[in-house]
């Protein structure tokens, strides 16, 4: 499964690359990384249909996490029809928004990479 992580913290590559170790290097999981909202809509515009899960952080500078879901969901039909939304905040207003406008889920920094792998797993398994 191709999974594109859109943070624009640097660090957030080897986090998951250490975390997903195991999945990365069996073949199950390949991750594209895009560091600012701009740029994974790049990515999404020049690699149509080639991931199917996107976790996008919402806090960043230039096109929020909330923006790029709403451009996501409005002007690209081959866009990934799983996307996470990702936030330091869990606050009920940015899961409602991002409920709204098409996230499938939300998930509250710091990850728990346990739970988000057996999310993951759910989604490629079944």
């Amino acid at each position: 499964m191709k999974i594109l992580v859109v943070d624009d913290e640097q660090d957030v590559r080897l986090l998951f690359e250490q975390r997903f170790r195991r999945e990365i290097r069996n073949g199950e999981l390949f991750f594209y990384f895009s560091f600012s909202g701009e740029e994974a809509l790049t990515f999404l515009r020049d690699h149509p249909s080639e991931v199917i899960l996107i976790l996008s952080d919402i806090n960043m500078p230039g096109i929020s996490g909330l923006e790029l879901l709403g451009e996501i969901r409005r002007n690209n039909p081959l866009a990934p029809p799983v996307v996470m939304m990702i936030t330091a905040y869990g606050d009920e207003e940015n899961h409602r928004r991002a409920l709204s406008l098409g996230a499938n889920d939300f998930l509250t920094k710091p990850l728990d990479f346990s739970a988000l792998k057996e999310k993951l797993k759910g989604i490629y398994e079944g």
